[in-house]
């Protein structure tokens, strides 16, 4: 929730991705660790994905940073189709085990990143634990214990992608979420309703049976992963 004047730019705050990693692994991980192996051949919200080659996915990205193999194009979708088909072969314990080790060490690594621009894939990482929690037909998806976490990094991201300025109503919080630029002769645009659903807009997630009100904007333009 911003405290901020919706002109003013937040300061970074460089410790807050860690915190959403690390938090979100105590809440995942155990959930992974007790599920049966078919439940890791359902389909996720990412299309083509199972929930296998998503965590793998997300522990590859993870560790790329943890272990500075960031080349040009790392994150782009054949770099990740990549990293996926490598731990094609691999046991899910050691696919569960690198995304543990990525959760817990790239925090740091993402903070010494001056510029931020590392912090967006904290967000997705929560993003795709949603993914998950969705396929396996858990409760809060794209809420939880981490969500005070993961709300700044959205006002943050959504400012960096360029999304138009947005006051998100949300149910049960007094103050409006600002996200997004302000544009020259471009009235503010309104969202009312839930953090998940806010969530599903700005990542492109489904939004079937969902109930908000969206002015000012479409929800293409607000989403901030393309």
């Amino acid at each position: 929730m911003s405290e901020y004047s919706e002109y003013e730019e937040p300061p970074r705050d460089p410790e807050l991705p860690g915190r959403l990693l690390r938090t979100e692994r105590d809440a995942l991980m155990p959930l992974l660790r007790a599920s049966h192996d078919e439940r890791f051949e359902l389909r996720t919200a990412c299309p083509g994905w199972t929930v296998r080659q998503l965590l793998a996915h997300c522990g590859a990205a993870l560790v790329r940073i943890v272990e500075g193999c960031l080349e040009e194009g790392v994150f782009l979708p054949e770099s990740n189709a990549a990293d996926v088909a490598e731990r094609e072969d691999w046991p899910l314990s050691r696919v569960l085990d690198e995304l543990e080790r990525g959760f817990t060490e790239a925090g740091p690594v993402i903070a010494g990143h001056e510029d931020g621009l590392l912090d967006a894939v904290a967000l997705g990482e929560w993003v795709h634990a949603g993914d998950v929690r969705e396929a396996f037909g858990e409760p809060g998806a794209y809420d939880g214990s981490s969500t005070h976490h993961a709300l700044p990094l959205l006002e943050a991201t959504s400012r960096r992608r360029m999304a138009p300025r947005l006051h998100a109503h949300l149910t049960g919080r007094p103050v409006p979420l600002v996200l997004g630029n302000g544009i020259e002769g471009r009235p503010v645009a309104e969202f009312h309703g839930d953090v998940p659903t806010l969530i599903r807009i700005c990542t492109g997630r489904p939004l079937v049976g969902t109930r908000y009100e969206l002015s000012g904007a479409t929800e293409q333009e607000l989403c901030i992963y393309r």
